[in-house]
């Protein structure tokens, strides 16, 4: 059996629809904020973690060395 293939042409010019990379945009078209500049946009950071107690709770609270839970006060490791 025989089986024949062409071979790959090379492509000299980019497909319809892409930019070639580093190509300036359209006119209009913002670069992509930095992430911190999206943090501020959205509020800021989230400073809350979630904890599981021994008594079986769950729940957030802010980020820190010292917490207790909310329903039996023990408290939580860091």
């Amino acid at each position: 059996m025989i089986v024949r293939t062409r071979p790959q042409r090379r492509r000299t010019r980019p497909r319809i629809g892409r930019r070639a990379p580093g190509a300036p945009g359209p006119a209009g078209e913002h670069a992509p904020a930095p992430p911190q500049a999206r943090e501020r946009e959205a509020g800021g950071p989230q400073d809350l973690a979630a904890y599981r107690c021994e008594c079986g709770c769950v729940f957030e609270a802010p980020v820190s060395t010292d917490v207790d839970c909310p329903h039996c006060g023990g408290a939580q490791a860091w």
